[in-house]
């Protein structure tokens, strides 16, 4: 049965996690929806445009029926989403279901708080002094992809974790992030110097 991953698209998302995560998704041949909660096009923060595969409107039981959901940071698109009462119950959703994966990136867990679902998980975040304090009740941990104890609520840090945090959501909904992680040429990323 092929896995359905749901990535939500707001104005002023992070672009560069957006196309790493639902390409990621989509080689591992998951059936994966680029989900706007504002329109048809989103615009990045950095001026790229995104065509979303759907627009959400008012009936959100469609999009409870993934088996993960997933949200790509960007501080206006996170505080877009904090302010969508769809999105909030979306993720109580997610994050209640034990066969479902909640799945939040950069600035993105920070909707995970606003929906009161951070209270005692192990989770990360984009570091800093504007996010870390919304996780005063839960285990805020400074890894690149950070799994809760049930594993079914992933988080990361930022642009840079965007390929190790959609790998993680791969493994965690059984596909082969091993093959992906090959073609990509990925693991070569550890023989290179930073020489900046």
């Amino acid at each position: 049965m092929t896995k359905k991953v749901c990535v939500i698209l707001a104005n002023n998302c992070e672009e560069g996690e957006v196309a790493e995560i639902i390409d990621v998704m989509r080689r591992a041949k998951f059936e994966t929806a680029g989900v706007s909660i504002e329109g048809e096009i989103v615009t990045g923060q950095h001026g790229v445009r995104i065509v979303a595969d759907a627009v959400m409107g008012s009936d959100i039981e469609p999009y409870k029926e993934y088996d993960a959901l997933v949200l790509p940071g960007g501080w206006g698109a996170a505080d877009t989403m904090k302010a969508d009462p769809r999105v909030i119950e979306l993720v109580k959703h997610y994050a209640a279901a034990p066969d479902k994966y909640m799945c939040a990136m950069c600035a993105a867990p920070s909707v995970l708080a606003a929906a009161g679902v951070s209270k005692g998980k192990t989770l990360t975040s984009y570091p800093g002094p504007k996010l870390e304090p919304l996780f005063a009740d839960a285990n805020y941990v400074n890894d690149t992809v950070a799994f809760d104890d049930d594993r079914h609520l992933i988080t990361s840090r930022g642009p840079a974790t965007s390929l190790p945090f959609a790998f993680a959501i791969v493994d965690a909904l059984g596909g082969d992030s091993a093959f992906i992680k090959g073609r990509f040429l990925y693991n070569a990323l550890k023989d290179w110097p930073d020489r900046a």
